[in-house]
């Protein structure tokens, strides 16, 4: 089991980053996008300020006492609802749409996705709060990584993608390595059994919810581990500029059917997948890494290497946003 378990991983990686594409157009017809400014170098700022900003944020207040239970319930509440969101919108897709009910000239109408969505934010929300086993936490994360990598792809053209994976691949280095706040943040949300880390056991019946922190995980010889993880914006941070290949390139010139957009799409996802090799080879010593600077690095290669062979141009897409 143990030699599957980094397939797994990556099955979680791939998956969530194909929902995002197949969630980008049906977003952007629902104008989800963050910003109107899509193509400006500026739009990602306030995204790399909340990455910043937040985990100092979270530290800071689990320091507090019971601060690491508040933050839990107010991190649920916000995953909840951004579930509802985000679920709605996808459920919409599915027939059927918004029924108009009798008397008619009352304009009252019945929508499915609405009911559905709450229904699947609450209980995820409710199984989160009471007993967060690794597959809730999973399916959590599938979910909201999913939803939450669509919407900033189609939030950003190329240009603003490249800056926002090149600026925190920076960050994610300086905050492992460096001041090493990110290693004491992941220990936390472990604390916290929260769909922020992507979980894959040894064996189906791993009891997530007693395990111990990740650094005592890391304590453990990787032979001996029970499971793996790795973080929610190791997925979604890449997944950007996958997700903005596909929505603003052109999709000509289409090559064995397939539309040049997400050929490059797909280029950069398979890039980060070169990353995410090479950084499994360094976890496996044991010590904590930095994901982003190999996972973006990779989707930021794999996409330039794709789009040469695609659009035999050196533009790389950028004119957008100049």
């Amino acid at each position: 089991m143990r030699s599957l378990r980094g397939f797994g991983l990556v099955g979680l990686y791939v998956g969530t980053q194909l929902a995002a594409l197949a969630l980008a157009d049906p977003f952007r017809s629902e104008g989800l996008a963050t910003s109107s400014s899509t193509q400006s170098p500026t739009a990602p700022l306030l995204i790399i300020l909340v990455v910043v900003l937040a985990p100092l944020g979270i530290l800071l207040f689990a320091r507090r006492r019971g601060g690491v239970e508040t933050l839990r319930h107010v991190l649920l509440l916000g995953i909840a609802a951004s579930l509802y969101l985000t679920l709605d919108a996808a459920f919409s897709l599915l027939p059927p749409g918004p029924t108009l009910l009798p008397p008619y000239g009352a304009e009252i109408t019945t929508d499915p996705a609405l009911a559905l969505a709450a229904m699947a934010s609450a209980g995820l929300y409710l199984a989160l709060l009471v007993d967060p086993e690794w597959y809730i936490v999973d399916l959590a994360g599938f979910a909201a990584g999913g939803a939450l990598t669509a919407i900033l792809g189609i939030s950003f053209g190329i240009l603003p993608a490249f800056i926002l994976l090149g600026a925190l691949m920076v960050y994610d280095a300086i905050a492992v390595y460096r001041t090493k706040h990110m290693v004491s943040l992941a220990d936390v949300v472990t604390e916290m059994k929260l769909p922020i880390l992507m979980v894959v056991p040894d064996e189906p019946g791993f009891d997530y919810p007693a395990s111990g922190s990740l650094s005592e995980h890391r304590a453990t010889p990787v032979e001996e581990r029970s499971a793996v993880f790795m973080g929610l914006g190791d997925v979604v941070i890449p997944g950007t500029l996958v997700v903005s290949a596909f929505a603003w390139l052109p999709i000509g010139p289409a090559w064995l059917g397939v539309g040049a957009n997400l050929w490059v799409a797909l280029g950069a996802m398979l890039g980060s997948l070169a990353g995410y090799a090479g950084l499994m080879r360094l976890v496996a010593g044991g010590n904590p890494q930095a994901g982003l600077p190999f996972l973006n690095g990779g989707a930021i290669g794999g996409y330039i290497v794709a789009y040469l062979l695609v659009f035999h141009s050196y533009a790389l897409g950028f004119r957008g946003g100049l």
